[in-house]
């Protein structure tokens, strides 16, 4: 059964026969995304994310998704603090909405909310929340996690179509930035796309307008504007930047700004 995953490890349809008696216990502990670099975006979360995130685009073919840059490595995350606390004024929804997840088998027409059984915060000892209750009827907390995920699933389809349309005008282009370990060596972060600046300049004035009036002009000066946030994702890791972000096959120029789905690497 597909589904949205990253941190996923086990995530099966949620049952009152299985479930009955299962409780969840969340809080601010988010081990789970230490060994992720990136992770979705929906296009209603920009002005939140984007002071503190590098927002790009990532995936290949039809399966392009915004994403929030949360480190360099592939397999950590800069912004977990040793104690498992999230460093940052902002999670992303992504995040917040394990360790549920709709999952679909007949390509999105109809979803299954599903629940990570391996997450740490599952158990049958009544610690937490409990999603039904003695009569086997969902919980007032189970009610509200569908609601949730059911806004998530929409804000993502709204998403999926921004990023059709900025594939349909060809505005996305390869992009990689290079830095600096602390111990010397010199890296390579790919795999991520970004807005090209002259070609949304040379669309037409109609097309502008369009956009200006949907509001996806507002989401790709977001997006452009966090890209000088890869500095701060690489002062966290205690790295320093060789040159802005440059479109790959170009030679990259110096200076402190730069202009699916994961991963970046």
């Amino acid at each position: 059964m597909p589904t949205q995953l990253l941190f996923y490890s086990n995530a099966v349809p949620l049952s009152k026969q299985k479930h009955v008696d299962l409780c969840v216990k969340t809080g601010g502990d988010y081990e789970f995304a230490r060994a992720v670099n990136s992770v979705p975006l929906t296009a209603v979360e920009f002005r939140r994310a984007t002071p503190e995130y590098a927002v790009v685009f990532a995936g290949a073919g039809d399966a392009v998704v915004p994403v929030a840059i949360l480190g360099v490595d592939a397999d950590r995350n800069a912004f977990i603090k040793e104690d498992g606390t999230w460093d940052g004024k902002y999670i992303p929804a992504y995040v917040r909405r394990y360790p549920f997840v709709f999952a679909s088998n007949d390509d999105g027409k109809n979803f299954t909310l599903c629940i990570d059984e391996e997450f740490s915060g599952c158990n049958r000892e009544g610690r937490g929340e409990r999603l039904f209750d003695a009569d086997g009827e969902r919980t007032q907390y189970l009610e509200t996690v569908l609601n949730f995920v059911n806004e998530y699933q929409a804000q993502f389809q709204r998403t999926s179509a921004f990023c059709a349309h900025l594939k349909e005008l060809d505005l996305l282009e390869p992009m990689h930035a290079q830095f600096t370990l602390p111990d010397g060596q010199q890296r390579n972060l790919t795999g991520f796309m970004a807005v090209n600046r002259a070609k949304l300049k040379e669309l037409d004035d109609e097309v502008l307008a369009k956009m200006a009036k949907n509001d996806e002009l507002e989401l790709i000066y977001l997006h452009l504007q966090s890209m000088q946030k890869f500095d701060a994702v690489l002062q966290r890791i205690g790295a320093k930047p060789e040159a802005e972000a440059a479109a790959e096959g170009d030679a990259p120029t110096q200076g402190a700004e730069g202009d699916g789905a994961p991963p970046v690497h």
